[in-house]
């Protein structure tokens, strides 16, 4: 009798390319029954290629995929569904304006004389939620909900579907600290009923939370796979990039000059209420100082943001940049006042995804001379153009600057974005997530980016949820709840514990106080 495979999934030797590009080369995972197994590597080493293969997304040139010991083909979704193998995607694919349940029936539906059976439906759903601990309302349409409740429903799409292999693809990249917990908790939980996870993540501190072994790939290359109980995050930074990496941004003490960004009593509506998302708001960012928006998410922040950058009107209040009132500016006289601004969906407000990331790199400044003569686009400058940023800013993409921006990693088309506003050479820089869904190494750049404009001098606002880049890149923290600025602190002279109060809104002080 064949003796039963320890491996749930085994993926062999697997290559998969594109123009320009071997996005895997002859890569091996090998997964556990009832295990964690995270997947690290670089933004375009090649990890989420590897898991479209695995979902049916791709098909592989060369490789052989096993599950439970037998070869299989997968040429689709449908067949990697019919083998039990889910997917959470990074960038969610649920339907808005469907509820919570439609989205998780969607494709299976069961229906009883041609009438959807969604009473039996809701039933499963509840009992699957309350096992594995995910609360949701089946009723709450997409588009009302939080990301990590939108992300909940991924997960019970998939335990829906009685999927056994579940593949999450940068599973946190979108959530506050609080919802990272609670799905390293749903993830122990579904391992322990004996579901096997892959997990793609760059975030070591969680690896080493919750995986129980790690595979590393590094630009396509399969690099080595070790148990987390045996490592530490600096030997996993290392296989990841291939050097030592500071963990930890380093700066020295500067005075900061003068006032670059004044604002006043600013209020923002709010779209999704009638109450205003941003409630009469003051505070300055001076030259060479990054100030810091901490909060946790949905509390005003992106408001602040759209209000700042001329996405949204505000109803009152004053912004002054570099002495200039631009409360009603456009956002061209913005841009063109010293402004640059890395927003925080990459996707809706920082690039044009069918666009080439030459004309990317240039959307704000096309109608340059150097870009533009009489009304027509300099092609060869804004190329050449581009070559020195990609160069400069380590853009990775398969054939340079014609690249369309949609076949490039998040984290390169995030590094495009830097690269394009931080070359401007504003007087401000509004930094929105700038590391969000990044790796160590691109973490540890463009913290160095962002403390070299300070350093000459620029002011840097920089808004984020992650704690630890809050501490270590800040001059000064202001915490936001419900709309109102609730405390301003010296990084070095508070703690994340104080601040996580102040960003629950446990506690509060004036600013400047």
């Amino acid at each position: 009798m064949a003796l039963e495979s320890a491996y749930a999934i085994e993926m062999l030797n697997i290559t998969k390319r594109f123009p320009g590009i071997i996005a895997n080369d002859n890569v091996t995972i090998q997964l556990k029954k009832g295990e964690i197994h995270a997947l690290l590597g670089e933004n375009g080493a090649g990890k989420s290629t590897l898991m479209s293969v695995l979902f049916g997304l791709y098909q592989a040139e060369e490789g052989t995929i096993k599950k439970d010991g037998k070869v299989v083909t997968i040429n689709n979704p449908n067949d990697a569904n019919d083998l039990g193998i889910g997917m959470v995607h990074q960038h969610f694919k649920l339907v808005q304006c469907f509820t919570v349940l439609d989205n998780i029936i969607l494709g299976v539906e069961t229906t009883k004389h041609g009438f959807l059976q969604k009473d039996v439906a809701r039933k499963r759903i509840l009992e699957l939620s309350d096992k594995y601990g995910l609360k949701v309302d089946p009723d709450a349409k997409i588009e009302d909900i939080t990301v990590g409740m939108q992300q909940r429903t991924e997960i019970l799409k998939m335990l829906y579907r009685d999927n056994e292999i579940l593949i999450f693809d940068e599973p946190t990249a979108v959530l506050t600290p609080a919802e990272i917990d609670e799905l390293m908790q749903i993830m122990r939980n579904l391992a322990k009923e004996g579901k096997s996870i892959l997990f793609i993540s760059h975030k070591l501190a969680e690896i080493m939370s919750v995986a129980d072994r790690c595979t590393v790939l590094r630009r396509g290359k399969y690099i080595g796979t070790v148990n987390i109980a045996d490592t530490n995050q600096e030997e996993l930074s290392r296989m990841m990039i291939g050097r030592d990496v500071q963990l930890v941004a380093t700066k020295e003490d500067k005075t900061p000059g003068d006032v670059i960004l004044h604002v006043e009593n600013m209020t923002v509506p709010s779209k999704l209420h009638h109450n205003n998302a941003v409630k009469n708001v003051s505070f300055d960012v001076r030259s060479g100082e990054i100030v810091c928006i901490a909060g946790i998410d949905g509390n005003g922040q992106t408001e602040l943001v759209y209000g700042l950058s001329g996405l949204e009107n505000i109803t009152s209040g004053k912004i002054t940049l570099s002495g200039k009132d631009i409360s009603h500016a456009s956002i061209r006289e913005r841009s063109l006042s010293g402004m640059s601004h890395i927003p925080e969906d990459r996707h809706k407000h920082g690039l044009v995804m069918d666009y080439s990331l030459a004309y990317n790199l240039v959307l704000q400044r096309y109608f340059e001379p150097q870009f533009s003569s009489k009304g027509f686009l300099k092609k060869g400058e804004i190329n050449k153009y581009a070559e020195k940023l990609i160069d400069q800013y380590d853009i990775r993409s398969g054939q340079g600057a014609p690249t369309i921006a949609r076949s490039m990693s998040g984290g390169n088309q995030q590094k495009a974005i830097i690269a394009r506003e931080i070359d401007k050479d504003p007087d401000l820089l509004i930094a929105v997530q700038p590391t969000r869904g990044l790796d160590v190494g691109a973490i540890e750049y463009i913290h160095k980016q962002l403390i070299a404009r300070r350093d000459e001098g620029h002011a840097v606002l920089l808004v984020s949820l992650e704690l630890e880049e809050v501490m270590s890149i800040s001059d000064r923290i202001l915490v936001m709840y419900e709309g109102e600025i609730v405390g301003e602190f010296d990084p070095k002279k508070t703690t994340p514990e104080e601040l996580g109060l102040y960003m629950a809104g446990a506690k509060r002080k004036e600013a400047g106080a």
